[in-house]
């Protein structure tokens, strides 16, 4: 045993294990083969090991460290100019501040990023850069320094909910004022895509709920738009569509197929349809409400063959008509009341006329056609229509007002005519006050014929009024 301690104490021990004070020179010539052959012998103990471990990639970084700062000298000198034996005490071996090289002992010593990094420097000498486009994600990004930019507005297209939404507003007051050109000009702002044909659809639809002026409207409307926001595709598209679903659109107007029918032959006369629209269903239709629709086209268009445009096909609605045939249609209403003596079909035939700022027009033909008529029956029956038309609010009292007060001023004139107007005029007004269909200040307006007398012969003869 004490061989054994002699043996351990005389070897130096360079395993680095137990020698505490050991130069790290000595370290560097440990015999890796020996401490290999110990540990295969099981002479260590496992936190030996660990440590023997942990010593030997200690060593493997002081290595790699010392080798890196002895290349980086010796590129350093190569650069300088100096020589390996200067004192770096001396004023030439002392680095300056201002060199970019690291001073860490890591990396090769050169310079950063080339020599092109650092505050104040554009970068390496001679770099010549070239252009960048502009990213607009820059801070310093400027739109209006780009040069001539273009704008586009993308307008999304519209879906169905959103077309009707948006049509039925548009041709709802195009009942109301009547111009194309405005309905032509929004158009053009909606992106209706592939669903240009059915504002066509939407604009019949409204019309057959509407009123004959409206049909009126509409077909000018299609009319209009033929070739320029619509074409005749997307026309007859709508038509298509609408025959498709008459039998739904009856359940709203009974008379849809009618009413569709005269929107084809009109459609057709105005060049808004193809020629051929009529042609293109002979044999195919199954639905009799279709049918019934092209029938009826093909009917008009066969009567109006001669006439380029089936103007009447609606009648002319409105303040539209010529003041002419207005007072014609008033007194064709008046002589079949005095025939039939319905009330309910007269004011159903007024209010087709749809034109209420000419009911003026109503009372004063009614009036007249007292005073030239024979008998009491025409005044009571027109003192009752006078009197619902009243009531009902259909003839409001300005009109009723400005239809006497025409009567007052015409009554001289029609006194050559009728020699005893004065007198029926009277009796009209009185009976008028009665039923309360006229104000008192308007019955002592009426004018009264004064009575002629003869005097003496003092007066030169002369008859006083």
């Amino acid at each position: 045993m004490a061989t054994e301690v002699e043996a351990w104490t005389a070897v130096p021990q360079r395993d680095g294990a137990f020698l505490v004070g050991a130069p790290e020179e000595e370290e560097e010539f440990v015999d890796d083969d020996m401490l290999a052959e110990g540990e295969v012998n099981g002479n260590w103990t496992p936190q030996e090991k660990a440590l023997h471990e942990a010593r030997l990639k200690a060593k493997a970084k002081r290595r790699l460290r010392r080798t890196s700062s002895r290349d980086s000298t010796r590129e350093s000198f190569s650069e300088t100019g100096g020589e390996p034996g200067t004192d770096p005490n001396s004023p030439k071996g002392k680095i300056s501040i201002s060199d970019r090289k690291s001073r860490m002992g890591k990396g090769r010593g050169l310079p950063k990023k080339g020599g092109a990094g650092g505050k104040g420097v554009w970068g390496a000498a001679g770099m010549v850069y070239d252009y960048e486009e502009p990213d607009a994600r820059d801070p310093n990004y400027d739109e209006s320094s780009q040069g001539d930019t273009v704008y586009a507005t993308v307008v999304p297209e519209l879906d169905e909910e959103q077309l009707e939404k948006t049509v039925n507003p548009i041709v709802q007051e195009y009942f109301q004022h009547g111009d194309t050109k405005e309905v032509q000009a929004l158009l053009k702002e909606l992106n209706l895509g592939s669903k240009k044909f059915q504002f066509s659809s939407l604009a019949v639809s409204l019309a057959l709920e509407g009123k004959a002026s409206h049909r009126e409207l509409t077909s000018r409307l299609l009319s209009d738009l033929a070739g320029k926001a619509l074409s005749k595709d997307d026309i007859s598209r709508a038509f298509d569509k609408m025959l498709k679903d008459l039998p739904e659109l009856i359940l709203d107007t009974p008379e849809a197929p009618q009413m569709l029918g005269q929107f084809i032959a009109r459609a057709i006369a105005d060049h808004a349809l193809p020629m051929n629209f009529l042609d293109r269903y002979k044999g195919r239709v199954d639905c009799d409400h279709a049918r019934a629709a092209l029938d009826r086209a093909a009917v008009l268009l066969s009567m109006k063959r001669e006439i380029m445009r089936l103007d009447n096909v609606w009648g002319v609605g409105g303040g539209q008509r010529p003041v002419r045939h207005l007072i014609r249609e008033v007194n064709l209403l008046l002589k079949e009341y005095l025939l039939s003596g319905e009330v309910s079909e007269a004011e159903r035939c007024l209010c087709d006329l749809e034109v209420p700022h000419f009911h003026h027009e109503l009372v004063y033909e009614a009036v007249v056609m007292v005073l030239e008529s024979s008998g009491e029956t025409a005044v009571k029956m027109m003192v009752k229509l006078l009197k619902v038309f009243w009531e009902t609010g259909l003839i409001t009292i300005d009109q009723m007002n400005r239809g006497f007060q025409r009567v007052y001023d015409e009554l001289p004139d029609i006194n050559l005519d009728v020699p005893h107007a004065h007198t029926i005029m009277e009796t009209f007004v009185d009976l008028c006050f009665q039923e309360t269909v006229i104000t008192k200040a308007l019955r002592d307006a009426c004018p009264s014929r004064g009575r002629k007398r003869f005097v003496s012969e003092g007066d030169g003869g002369l008859i006083k009024q």
